[in-house]
């Protein structure tokens, strides 16, 4: 490498490194709100299906289940669904601001580093966001449950786990980063509505994939669906007990997920703030 190019790269690391100590301290600062966005549903699922269900007597298990079945099935379901709401809502909300209200993003591309590496820094950013998601989720799902409904889960294979919730939050952020980069400021509102809620139920949050075998089409259609491959990562990782699919199924999906989408989302970034 060459002095200028080593410059170049010196400079780069620099920039991005102070963009996102800005996007953390800006965290820092809504911890609060950050937390309460976060819990929210999980918390309410939770208590709902793992504490007021068993004790009116109502519960989801079949024949035979334990009364912690569905727990069970549900944490790792829940933890998904934190990563990747909070991965899409980190990067996409504040790019759509930033793009028609605030113009925020003229400032950005003001720094000394090409146009794409602002777009990786708010996946990195996303994603932190989003292992901290996780974090804050998984004891309270693992917690809040009525006596005799505690979810029979632990970590197995704790390389995994982590593989898993970093991947798993890196693909959510970049999926944000295309979103904010594509959506229509005016539509934002179809974001939840038309992209995140039949994500999240199509996501294999509630039942394992393997059992969607009654539904060839459907088994096969949400395969299309990313939160599939996050819930089954860490459902490998936390109750490998139950049926769960392959590990290198699961792994390409989300490796090569987000080297793909990471891709095409730069790449629609810096279009977007060209034109």
């Amino acid at each position: 490498m060459t002095l200028e190019a080593r410059r170049w790269t010196v400079g780069w690391s620099a920039t991005f490194r102070a963009m996102l100590a800005r996007d953390l301290r800006v965290l820092r600062r809504q911890l609060g709100q950050f937390v309460l966005r976060t819990i929210m549903q999980p918390l309410l699922f939770v208590f709902v299906f793992a504490y007021v269900f068993p004790k009116i007597g109502q519960g989801f298990r079949g024949p035979g289940s334990s009364p912690g079945s569905f727990t069970t099935v549900l944490v790792p379901g829940l933890i998904a669904v934190a990563i990747n709401f909070q991965g899409i809502q980190a990067v996409a909300l504040p790019l759509v601001q930033e793009f028609s209200v605030s113009k925020e993003i003229e400032d950005r591309v003001l720094a000394p580093v090409p146009v794409w590496m602002i777009g990786l820094e708010k996946i990195v950013a996303g994603a932190l966001q989003s292992i901290l998601a996780a974090l804050v989720v998984f004891p309270i799902v693992y917690v809040v449950h009525a006596h005799g409904a505690a979810p029979h889960i632990h970590v197995h294979d704790w390389f995994l786990f982590a593989v898993a919730i970093v991947f798993a939050s890196l693909l959510a952020s970049a999926g944000g980063l295309f979103i904010g980069t594509v959506i229509d400021p005016r539509k934002i509102t179809l974001l939840f509505s038309v992209i995140v809620i039949p994500i999240t139920f199509l996501g294999c949050v509630y039942y394992p994939w393997a059992t969607l075998s009654p539904i060839p089409w459907l088994k096969y259609a949400v395969l299309l669906n990313p939160l599939v491959y996050m819930t089954e990562a860490l459902r490998a990782s936390l109750t490998p007990q139950l049926p769960h699919m392959a590990m290198w199924a699961f792994m390409l999906a989300l490796v090569g997920g987000t080297a793909a989408l990471g891709f095409v989302a730069l790449r629609t970034f810096s279009r977007r703030v060209v034109t």
